[in-house]
């Protein structure tokens, strides 16, 4: 889990690049006194269907704001891990 600070305008921008980096699993939006104000889980299919259309009128509403973005990822698997085959 980390967290990256950003201001309200830079929202959708600073979580595509996240998705971008990948394994991100969930996406939680606080604002500056803590509150959750969007909390997005993150699949594949959701990254370019349903990410910016969900963010575009949350950063409207924070313009000039300080937000933080709480990103939990997935973990990542071992190297020379191997599928089980049966």
């Amino acid at each position: 889990m980390e967290e990256v600070s950003c201001l309200g305008r830079d929202l959708v921008d600073t979580i595509r690049d996240l998705i971008h980096e990948g394994n991100v699993r969930r996406i939680v939006v606080k604002d500056e006194h803590g509150n959750t104000f969007v909390e997005i889980p993150v699949t594949i299919a959701a990254v370019g269907a349903v990410v910016s259309p969900l963010l575009a009128p949350s950063a409207l509403s924070l313009p000039g704001r300080q937000v933080t973005i709480v990103v939990i990822r997935s973990e990542p698997k071992a190297p020379g891990s191997t599928p089980s085959v049966p």
